[in-house]
């Protein structure tokens, strides 16, 4: 008999069945036993009954992986209106009877962050936490979706570079055999290489690699990326009209199958954005913040401070929760962004906030050589290391922009949760490299 997850079970009453799963709870009457079996789809009540089969389950602890196979039955009081009523319990793998931390922490405190995280994997197995997961899922697989059905090609680019892909970020050095390499803090040179190639419209999901040595809830040194460009554009505005797209039907997708999970379990509406976003020049929310009393050392860029007052700003004003900030001074972004105009002290760049987090950056980037070169030389780079990105506007390369976002701010965003951490599969930062 092949196993089924609880999730079906309403499609088999009165009918055997094969269950696994860990062993959520346990309640001993003596004479009956209880056992809340959960697996990926939920969770079930198994009754046993059966003395010599009671016997057999006298020392089992919670967490153990059982095998259940019993009769299911309708039980109105039952959470999911079935219970199972067990013949046979094989235990798969014993769990030992001490957890380092709670899977199941009914009204009790929740164990430190830091302790969770060295022991993610037990902390992976509250269905909660499992939900972050499969939104994401949702969520990714609803922008690839949008991308294939507008004509994106999907690109892999190599994480092993020859020199920085982003300047002023730090980098994590490594040998590669005779010389130094470096691991990728985007694949933006590539995405523009396949502009060069004629490839128009591109997509990528991959790592990335930063070493910042920050402790914020928002930084981690290797993350997930999403990234995308696109050719024949005429201003960073064709970009910004794409993704303001592209994230609110991924949104409603994780509304439309996920909507009522994560505000049962995180307590959070999901919102599925207007379009379109608003949109506040960096100057323009420079003077709002100074109104609303909030400055800044920051002259080109925004602190996380301002994000957060300026996210409620909008919020305020327009009941929205994304705002893209634009016209960033070339100082403050990188070489490659074009020039508002020529000569122009501001750039066609722009970052996306959502609810005071910025999760994306973005701009039309140059894509005329001699305008390159020389952006370079301003910021004092050695052309030669460069050359091989240089190279691929010598022989004719579309205007094109795109934008690098995080899909795990996204996601902590889609949750409200406080802490990329706790939406990383596994945390790296710079004090952490296990689990």
């Amino acid at each position: 008999m092949s196993r089924i997850h609880i999730s079906d079970l309403h499609q088999h009453t009165g009918k055997q069945v094969v269950l696994k799963g860990f062993a959520h709870a346990i309640r001993d009457q003596g004479k009956i036993k209880f056992i809340v079996l959960r697996d990926i789809s939920g969770s079930v009540q198994v009754v046993v009954f059966e003395p010599t089969l009671l016997e057999s389950l006298k020392h089992l602890s919670l967490e153990s992986v059982i095998e259940v196979t019993g009769e299911v039955k309708e039980e109105p009081k039952a959470a999911t209106g079935f219970e199972v009523a067990a013949e046979k319990i094989e235990i798969l793998s014993p769990a030992q009877p001490e957890l380092p931390i709670p899977v199941f922490n009914k009204g009790g405190e929740e164990p430190d962050q830091q302790v969770r995280l060295d022991w993610r994997f037990l902390d992976l197995r509250r269905p909660e936490k499992q939900l972050v997961y499969k939104v994401w899922t949702e969520f990714e697989r609803a922008l690839a979706d949008y991308c294939v059905s507008n004509d994106y090609i999907q690109i892999h680019s190599p994480k092993l570079m020859s020199s920085p892909s982003e300047s002023g970020a730090e980098l994590f050095e490594v040998q590669y055999f005779d010389r130094k390499a470096y691991l990728a803090q985007s694949p933006q040179f590539y995405k523009q290489m396949a502009m060069s190639a004629g490839f128009e419209k591109v997509f990528e999901f991959g790592p990335v690699f930063r070493a910042e040595p920050s402790f914020t809830t928002r930084h981690a040194t290797e993350f997930q990326g999403f990234d995308l460009e696109k050719s024949y554009i005429k201003s960073h505005q064709d970009i910004i009209a794409e993704e303001e797209a592209m994230l609110a039907k991924a949104i409603e997708r994780v509304k439309e199958k996920y909507g009522e999970e994560i505000k049962t379990t995180h307590n959070r509406e999901v919102i599925v954005p207007t379009l379109p976003f608003p949109q506040i020049t960096l100057s323009e929310a420079k003077k709002i913040l100074t109104e609303r009393g909030i400055t800044s050392e920051k002259d080109g860029d925004l602190s996380p401070e301002e994000e957060r007052n300026i996210s409620e700003y909008v919020k305020e004003k327009f009941n929205h929760e994304f705002v893209f900030i634009t016209e960033y001074p070339h100082q403050t972004r990188a070489f490659y962004h074009m020039r508002l105009e020529e000569d122009s002290e501001l750039t066609r760049g722009f970052d996306l906030l959502w609810n005071g987090v910025e999760i994306t950056t973005g701009a039309q980037r140059e894509h005329r050589y001699d305008v390159l070169v020389k952006q370079a030389k301003e910021r004092g780079m050695e052309l030669e290391s460069l050359q091989f990105y240089l190279d691929f506007f010598k022989y004719g390369c579309p205007p094109h922009g795109g934008f690098g976002a995080g899909p795990e701010r996204m996601i902590m965003k889609l949750f409200n949760l406080e802490s990329i951490r706790d939406v990383s599969f596994l945390y790296r930062g710079v004090k952490r490299l296990t689990p």
